[in-house]
């Protein structure tokens, strides 16, 4: 029999943005934009400080969710199904290749304290596939530190980060935002980064209106870009969240039902990561009891499968 902590299950629905909010996505003024953004942040605000027990399955999807669009700011093809099989297929310790390093860039981000020191930003832009001097990324840990003790809203700040890290290196624009949700998360307090902004660089907030011409960091409207893409980032996360809470609910209900030993293994992971091979192995459980726990999961439709074959199936909420 599993046991459960009833503390992991919380019965309260998650946040939604409100409704009035998302209609203003062309807000008339950049005060409209500023404040709708104030609006959808302080409701996904509850949901980056607490700890319901789907958060590291949410924040792990987040992150993939923002890797896939870096790849097409660094010129790569990888899609989410490609970058969870860099990730997966990598055995422990190993090289995951360039997508699969980006990845690991973004579930780092999303894991860690929203904290700022040299060695956490040049770890940062080795896995983002940049060659960084330590002098500079000194120098830009005292940039983000005069950022956040400027008392700018942290939409701005966020921005702000971003333009400096591409007026710095025009070729950094990647780091640039995943730096830019770091900000974000100091300027919020919120006790570690949710990853969201890169999600949306490639959609209507950052196009012109004339010519739909992307808007880098830095360029003419991009602060005014960034809060209206927080509006859409906070949107998505919150219906992402709600789509976890439920999927949890169904996992946590069927779990009495699960004899075999390392079910409780299975069921943490299944919180706590994007995706979780079908053929994994634990201390309690062979490979073959884990195909049948999670054959048995899918029976019971408290499990999806994420790869879509039959060989190196991976299992997600």
């Amino acid at each position: 029999m599993i046991r459960l902590d009833p503390a992991t299950a919380s019965s309260a629905a998650p946040p939604t943005v409100p409704a009035w909010a998302l209609a203003g996505g062309g807000s008339a003024t950049d005060a409209d934009a500023a404040f709708q953004a104030g609006a959808a942040l302080a409701s996904l605000d509850p949901l980056a400080r607490a700890q319901p027990a789907w958060s590291g399955a949410w924040r792990q999807r987040l992150a993939l969710k923002c890797a896939a669009a870096s790849m097409r700011l660094a010129g790569r093809a990888e899609d989410e199904a490609a970058l969870r099989d860099a990730w997966q297929l990598c055995p422990a310790g190993a090289d995951p290749g360039p997508a699969g390093a980006i990845f690991g860039a973004w579930r780092q981000l999303a894991l860690q304290p929203s904290a700022v020191s040299a060695d956490r930003l040049a770890k940062g832009t080795e896995m983002l596939g940049l060659a960084w001097d330590d002098a500079a990324l000194a120098d830009l840990c005292t940039q983000i530190e005069d950022v956040a003790g400027s008392r700018r809203p942290a939409p701005f700040a966020a921005a702000a980060i971003a333009a400096r890290v591409v007026g710095m290196r025009p070729d950094a624009e990647l780091f640039g935002w995943w730096l830019a949700d770091l900000v974000l998360a100091q300027g919020l307090r919120w006790p570690r980064p949710l990853p969201l902004l890169m999600a949306q660089a490639f959609g209507p907030a950052f196009r012109t209106e004339a010519g739909g011409r992307r808007i880098r960091p830095g360029e003419k409207g991009f602060e005014r870009a960034v809060c209206v893409a927080l509006v859409q980032a906070a949107a998505d996360a919150c219906r992402l969240a709600a789509e976890l809470s439920r999927r949890t609910e169904k996992l946590l209900a069927v779990a009495p039902k699960l004899r075999a030993k390392g079910a409780g293994d299975v069921i943490f992971l299944l919180l706590n990561e994007d995706a979780v091979a079908g053929s994994l192995t634990t201390k309690n459980l062979s490979r073959f009891a884990a195909r049948r726990l999670f054959e048995r999961l899918q029976q019971l439709d408290a499990v999806r499968e994420l790869s879509g074959r039959a060989s190196f199936r991976l299992f997600g909420l």
